[in-house]
C-alpha cells in the first residue's frame, strides 16, 4: 500500500509541477506577449481550466503523501505533502485577489493596471511552480531511495 501511495503522491506532484512550469515558462509569457488587453481576455478561460486540474492534483498529492507518512514512511513525505497541500490556501488567500481583479469585467484590459496585475500574477504563480517542483523532486528522490 505504501508503494502505491508513494506512486500516487509523486505522480500528482509531478503533474502539478509540470503544468505549473508550463504556465510559468510558456503559457503566461505567450499570453503577456499579446498585450494586456488580449492577455486579460485569455486569462479567464485559461484560469478556469487550470484550476479544475491543479487544485485536485495538489490535494490528491498531499493526501497520498500524508498517507505515506501515516503508514510508516519518512516524515519527509509529510513535509512534502503539507507543502503541496499548502498551495491550495496560498492560491485562495494570496493569488485569488489578483485573479478576481483580472476577471473583473470593469477592469480596463488595456490599462497599465491590467498589465501590472498580469505581472503580479506571474510572480505569485512562480511561487507555486517552485514549491511544486521542489516537492516533486523530493517525492521522486524518496521513492527511488526507499
Amino acid at each position: 500500500m505504501s508503494a502505491l501511495l508513494e506512486w500516487i503522491a509523486t505522480l500528482a506532484a509531478g503533474l502539478f509541477a509540470g503544468a505549473a512550469l508550463y504556465v510559468s515558462l510558456v503559457e503566461h509569457p505567450a499570453r503577456a506577449s499579446l498585450g494586456s488587453r488580449a492577455a486579460v481576455h485569455e486569462f479567464g478561460p485559461s484560469y478556469r481550466r487550470g484550476a479544475l486540474m491543479q487544485a485536485p492534483l495538489s490535494l490528491l498529492g498531499a493526501a497520498a503523501g500524508i498517507g505515506c507518512w501515516a503508514t510508516g514512511a519518512s516524515a519527509a513525505w509529510l513535509v512534502g505533502a503539507l507543502a503541496l497541500g499548502a498551495l491550495v490556501p496560498f492560491t485562495l488567500l494570496v493569488i485569488m485577489p489578483t485573479n478576481k481583479r483580472l476577471l473583473d469585467p470593469r477592469l480596463d484590459a488595456g490599462s497599465e493596471a491590467a498589465a501590472a496585475l498580469l505581472r503580479r500574477w506571474a510572480r505569485l504563480h512562480a511561487v507555486r511552480t517552485v514549491v511544486s517542483l521542489a516537492v516533486f523532486a523530493g517525492f521522486a528522490a524518496l521513492a527511488v531511495w526507499r
